[in-house]
Order: C-alpha cells, then sequence, then structure tokens
C-alpha cells in the first residue's frame, strides 16, 4: 500500500509540472485517477489520461512536450502515435516511473468543467479541466462492456453512489448485468483486492456487486412496470 501512496504522490508531482509548464491549458483530464484525485474514488490507480481540450498540430505538441520532459525527467520511452501520444518517465533514477497517456481527440462541447486535483499524500492542489462525471459514466458502461475489467464495474458502481443519472437502453442493462454475473470469487480476491483499502478489500470479497445488480435490476424492473 504505502508504494500506491507514493505513486500517488508521484502522480500529483506531475499535474503540478504539466501546470506549470502551461500544459494543461491544452488538456482534458480523464481516466481512473482522474477520478481518484479530482472525485476520492476509492481505489488507486497508475496512468495520467488526457485527451486534447482544443484542436492543435499533435506533432507540435508533441514536440514541446518531449523537449520539456527530458530536461526535468529520465524520459524511458515516448512515443508519437498515429491516435495517441505514450510517454514514461521518472523523476530522476531509481524512482518509480509514470506513464502518460493523450488520446488525439478533441473533446466535445459540455464534456468537461474545472476541478481541482488533490491528495492527503501531496501539499499542493492542482486545477484541472476534466471529463464530467456524467460524459465518465458513459465511457466507463463503454469500457465495461468492451473489455469485462472488474475495475470498471467498480467503477461504474462509484459513480451510481455518488447519484450520477444512469441512461441505457434496456438492452445495454441487460449486458452490463451479464459482466458483472460472471466476475469470480478470485476478480475480487486478486484484480480488484490488489486495488482497494483493506476495509473495501473486505466488503468486495464478502457482497461483490450485490449493490450494483440490484441497481441495475430494479432499473430494469422499473421500466418494465
Amino acid at each position: 500500500m504505502q508504494r500506491l501512496i507514493k505513486h500517488e504522490a508521484l502522480q500529483m508531482a506531475m499535474l503540478q509540472w504539466l501546470g506549470s509548464k502551461r500544459f494543461l491549458a491544452s488538456l482534458a483530464f480523464g481516466g481512473e485517477t482522474m477520478l481518484r484525485l479530482c472525485h476520492e474514488l476509492p481505489r488507486y490507480s497508475f496512468g495520467l489520461e488526457f485527451s486534447f481540450f482544443k484542436e492543435e498540430s499533435y506533432d507540435g505538441f508533441y514536440d514541446r512536450f518531449y523537449t520539456a520532459l527530458s530536461l526535468n525527467h529520465d524520459v524511458i520511452d515516448a512515443q508519437n502515435r498515429d491516435h495517441s501520444i505514450i510517454v514514461e518517465v521518472k523523476r530522476k533514477r531509481r524512482t518509480p516511473k509514470l506513464k502518460i497517456e493523450i488520446s488525439k481527440t478533441t473533446v466535445s462541447p459540455g464534456s468537461t468543467e474545472e476541478k481541482i486535483a488533490f491528495s492527503p499524500h501531496f501539499p499542493i492542489q492542482v486545477l484541472v479541466r476534466g471529463f464530467t462525471l456524467q460524459q465518465m459514466l458513459q465511457n466507463k458502461i463503454l469500457s465495461l462492456l468492451a473489455h469485462g475489467e472488474i475495475r470498471d464495474a467498480f467503477d461504474v458502481e462509484f459513480f451510481l453512489r455518488k447519484g450520477v443519472t444512469l441512461n441505457l437502453p434496456e438492452v445495454e442493462k441487460k449486458k452490463v448485468l451479464k459482466k458483472l454475473r460472471g466476475f469470480k470469487k478470485r476478480d475480487f480476491d486478486m484484480k480488484l483486492g490488489g486495488i482497494l483499502q483493506p476495509e473495501l478489500r473486505d466488503y468486495y470479497r464478502r457482497k461483490g456487486f450485490s449493490y450494483l445488480e440490484e441497481k441495475f435490476s430494479f432499473e430494469q424492473w422499473g421500466n418494465e412496470g
């Protein structure tokens, strides 16, 4: 757990650096780390994920980004791919590496808002532009249906517990229920358990996604009535 705490501090330090170099002005923060740092998602995550907030030259951004990173970090890997920019960096030798992925897509109008990224393990808060929770819920549903990862199901439950509105056709709800019922004990023990605090780990080992299954089943029952 101490390793995850140190990694979270590293994520915050990188956000602070990105803001100080004005790269955050071009980016929309998304993914699991945004949920963790801006909305207190009760599980740890690893990389930093962004999309472009406004249109600009991807190649030009990559050149500026790589040059600035190289001056302050040990760049382990850097790739300017067709659909994304991916870099892995270390702040200094013998420290954990951090992956940054920037999707070469421009966000839709109204899908982002200003947020504060913070952590009890880092002394400074960082102003970011991130996806709205409604948009993130839609993204997570798509990811759960496409990849069937247990962490995506956990995040969907997080959204619903926060009161984010679920707007899904019945056929999609049934697909989600099928995914939820397909998770095995080892998925909760190993895949999910490794990124949760001990008290939550014990809860999900005992209860699984009973709340989430009930929520989707109730929504389905209510609509059929």
